[in-house]
């Protein structure tokens, strides 16, 4: 799931003015990349330790939310695709949540 999130949010940064490269876009990328990059870290952790990975992956996701928020906001993106985005973030953080929840 959250590969085909950080890759769909990698197609829609290719349309970002190049102006917003080291700001705006730079945020949402690492953000994209660090909700799975998290997921990866804590696997190999205890299940206490583990917890705290996911945690930093759930507000990397919400971070993610609001910079694509403002990058509508800022017209880079349309409607539609905040729409899609906002339903794939949702996603992954229910079945994160969830997960932590069995932990």
């Amino acid at each position: 799931m959250e590969t085909k999130l950080r890759d769909y949010i990698s197609d829609v940064l290719l349309d970002f003015p190049k102006h917003e490269r080291f700001d705006l876009s730079s945020r949402i990328s690492k953000c994209s990349v660090s909700m799975p990059s998290n997921l990866a870290e804590g696997s190999a952790r205890t299940n206490k330790s583990f917890s705290h990975f996911l945690d930093i992956s759930l507000g990397a996701s919400f971070e993610l939310g609001t910079q694509l928020l403002v990058a509508q906001h800022r017209k880079y993106i349309k409607k539609e695709t905040l729409t899609i985005l906002e339903e794939k973030i949702e996603e992954f953080q229910r079945m994160t949540m969830g997960f932590q929840n069995s932990l």
